[in-house]
């Protein structure tokens, strides 16, 4: 494993410490103490350097620390880091109009997280509803498998028992379709729906794409029953497919997308998009919030679809995934008893694993110094920041077949 200099000042086992005695233990979190990052590469405060495919999930879009982004949060920071959102500021309206000519929605809400933004979009359909067809328009659809956050909103529309369960009761008016089940879906399909919301590539279940035609009927059926089609494009969205919405990769328009994680590359932002009618739902006092779309974050926003576009990041994702994918989908030709599956689109990659040993693996693939992630027992996630190149996954290719093979 790589190495540069220790991080000076920083004593690991002090943080560990302080961490268990003084944060809530709502994460499991590894015994490193990472304090540096370019590019693709984390640095540890011993010094390490690890190989980033996980991009603090799908966040570190551009890289970690470009020079431009961190000059204009720098140059923003000198200027004026907040405005309450009873004033204009001239960096939200310009990233509002960016957003919209990316999306092919109308308007924006600002937000701090994807969980936020999900929410604004739930809020806008509910009203949306009742404003249609009366009080009882207010039942959202979602999928089994989906995660769309951990308010108590948004956590109610994650179709996962296990992010429920301690949070009961939840809020009413949910019900969840299997992925890809066009009849499943059609049957729950009432005068009481006002929207689906749905991933165009589910990320945390383990990266399950939606089928293509399954998302166009999905979106006819909607366009039949007067319901708003929502995108939650938080992790697929924002040039990782190789478009910049997942569901353009996909060939299907929303009426609703909501963004977050890589949008300002690590700052924390959100969005919530819509067009038509939704766009136009919410009004003044409906919805707000105190820190969104402030100067600071829409100045590094800017920055970040600035470097998306100008290093045509967007092909590269998908050049680069179709490339890693390939050389995942060999390796699973050659050991056909350990990868049960390889799945994703751009650089958004899933391995499902014969045997539930994916933390195992895990676990090899960080002592190689590889940074990705486990999701459940049997899948691995590959999230890279979009600036990674063949190399990199060959490396990765590399330290999954060695971690594959078995103990001896």
């Amino acid at each position: 494993m790589p190495t540069v200099e220790p991080q000076a000042g920083v004593n690991a086992e002090e943080i560990f410490e302080l961490d268990s005695r003084y944060v809530m233990g709502t994460y499991a979190r590894r015994p490193v103490v990472f304090v540096r990052g370019e590019g693709a590469t984390l640095y540890d405060s011993e010094g390490r350097a690890y190989l980033d495919f996980l991009a603090g999930i799908a966040v570190a879009s551009v890289g970690h620390c470009h020079p431009r982004i961190a000059g204009a949060i720098a140059q923003q920071a000198h200027t004026l880091m907040h405005v309450s959102n009873l004033f204009h500021n001239v960096h939200q309206a310009r990233l509002a109009k960016r957003l919209c000519d990316l999306t092919g929605m109308e308007r924006v809400f600002f937000c701090n997280s994807g969980a936020e933004a999900n929410e604004a979009a739930l809020k806008i359909a509910r009203k949306w509803g009742k404003q249609q067809r009366g009080e009882t328009c207010y039942e959202i659809i979602t999928f089994h498998g989906s995660f769309h956050g951990r308010t108590l909103g948004t956590v109610t529309a994650t179709a996962q028992p296990k992010y429920q369960k301690p949070f009961e009761p939840l809020v009413p008016g949910f019900h969840y379709a299997p992925l890809n089940d066009l009849e499943a879906f059609r049957s729950l399909l009432s005068e009481r729906t006002c929207a689906v919301m749905i991933e165009p590539i589910q990320g945390e279940s383990g990266i399950h794409p939606c089928d293509p035609d399954f998302l166009k009927a999905v979106r006819a059926l909607c366009d039949e029953a007067k319901v708003l089609l929502i995108f939650d494009e938080v992790q697929c969205g924002l040039g990782r497919t190789g478009r910049f919405l997942g569901s353009q990769a996909l060939g299907v328009q929303g009426d609703i997308v909501t963004l977050a994680k890589g949008i300002a590359d690590g700052f924390p932002m959100g969005a919530c998009l819509a067009r038509g009618e939704a766009a136009l739902t919410l009004a003044p006092g409906d919805h707000g919030s105190t820190f969104a779309g402030q100067p600071l974050a829409c100045a590094a926003a800017l920055a970040t679809l600035d470097v998306l576009e100008e290093e045509n990041l967007m092909a590269r994702a998908a050049e680069i995934g179709a490339y890693f994918l390939d050389r995942l989908r060999t390796l699973q030709r050659t050991h056909p008893n350990r990868i049960k599956e390889v799945r994703g689109l751009g650089l958004m990659v899933g391995v499902e694993l014969m045997q539930p040993k994916a933390r195992a693996v895990l676990d090899s693939l960080f002592q190689q110094g590889i940074v990705a992630n486990a999701i459940g027992d049997s899948t691995l996630r590959f999230v890279p920041p979009l600036v990674v190149t063949k190399a990199d996954c060959d490396r990765v290719v590399q330290a999954l077949e060695y971690a594959l093979q078995p103990a001896s």
